[in-house]
């Protein structure tokens, strides 16, 4: 019970794991679509069938197609990716960082957009 109390009151990115994934940026939202249309096996997916095959949420693949969504967590793209039949760059971009960026480098940043 206190293992459990404790994890409720850490900060955000200590509880939630998906926080620290890279995410990745739908490249081309019409691609998708036409990928869609004729798969790496021939085969035509619909947004049910590719969530489906990809282990992830309806809702996901159809904001993604819908335009509603346009990032993904790098399981998700990767298994959107797998389940079309492509390889993840050719749909997907990672985002951010590669070094993060220490406080005393922010902090020069911060003050200037925050004027």
């Amino acid at each position: 019970m206190l293992k459990t109390f404790k994890q409720m009151n850490a900060p955000f990115e200590e509880v939630n794991v998906a926080a620290r994934d890279d995410l990745y940026l739908l490249d081309d939202r019409d691609l998708l679509i036409r990928l869609m249309q004729r798969t790496g096996s021939g085969q035509r997916v619909t947004v049910r069938d590719l969530a489906e095959r990809a282990s992830v949420a309806v809702g996901t693949v159809g904001n993604l197609t819908s335009g509603a969504q346009q990032w993904v967590t790098y399981p998700t793209a990767r298994a959107i990716s797998n389940a079309i039949g492509v390889d993840l760059p050719i749909l997907f971009v990672r985002s951010g960082r590669a070094v993060p960026v220490s406080e005393a480098e922010a902090t020069p940043l911060l003050r200037r957009t925050a004027v």
